[in-house]
């Protein structure tokens, strides 16, 4: 039993990530306003009501694998030790996640993502991206801070490591003259976050 579910996993996500690719195929060649969720359910070979078990929009499809790497940025961070400060944890498990699924400058996806990039229709898609995982990073940030303003700080926190690692990868599309760990590195340590204020 277990094994069979194993595999229906397996093949769910081999749809969703064909779909997801599909979208960014179609999006870099005729432009992301131009495709449709039928086009890219044929271009997948699935039903149009296949599509809909799997992503609500074009829009959904096509950031699928940034909200995918974000959910891998989770888990890094909870993997880190739960003394560790935030700020160090967060950097940690950003680095360790460039390393582990971005640091490749002839992917496919990358070559997409350019074309894509900077596309105004996209940019709110993107933030919303970004955003929706936000409120979990801030969860973790906030048990990790403690005291009665971590809710606040925490979120702020979030807010600013997000827009960091944000502005950086679309800075290395942009020029990935070096590795993408460098210019994360580079980015995290030109925003650090801002000292806790004395009482009173």
């Amino acid at each position: 039993m277990r094994e069979t579910t194993g595999l229906r996993e397996r093949k769910k996500a081999a749809t969703r990530l064909a779909l997801h690719e599909a979208a960014l195929r179609l999006a870099a060649e005729q432009g992301p306003e131009r495709i449709t969720v039928e086009a890219i359910a044929d271009a997948a070979n699935v039903s149009r009501r296949t599509f809909s078990n799997y992503f609500s929009s074009k829009e959904e499809a096509l950031f699928h694998g940034d909200t995918a790497r974000l959910r891998r940025l989770l888990d890094l961070l909870h993997e880190r030790p739960a003394d560790e400060p935030p700020w160090t944890a967060l950097s940690a498990a950003a680095l360790h996640l460039a390393a582990e699924v971005y640091d490749d400058p002839a992917r496919a996806w990358l070559a997409r993502r350019r074309e894509l990039h900077g596309h105004p229709g996209l940019l709110a898609h993107q933030v919303v991206a970004y955003t929706a995982i936000e409120r979990e990073l801030s969860g973790e940030i906030a048990r990790r801070l403690g005291g009665p303003d971590s809710g606040l700080r925490s979120r702020i926190l979030a807010a600013t490591f997000l827009a960091t690692l944000r502005v950086g990868i679309q800075h290395w599309i942009e020029h990935p003259d070096q590795p993408l760990v460098d210019t994360i590195r580079a980015a995290l340590a030109a925003a650090p976050p801002a000292p806790r204020p004395p009482a009173g």
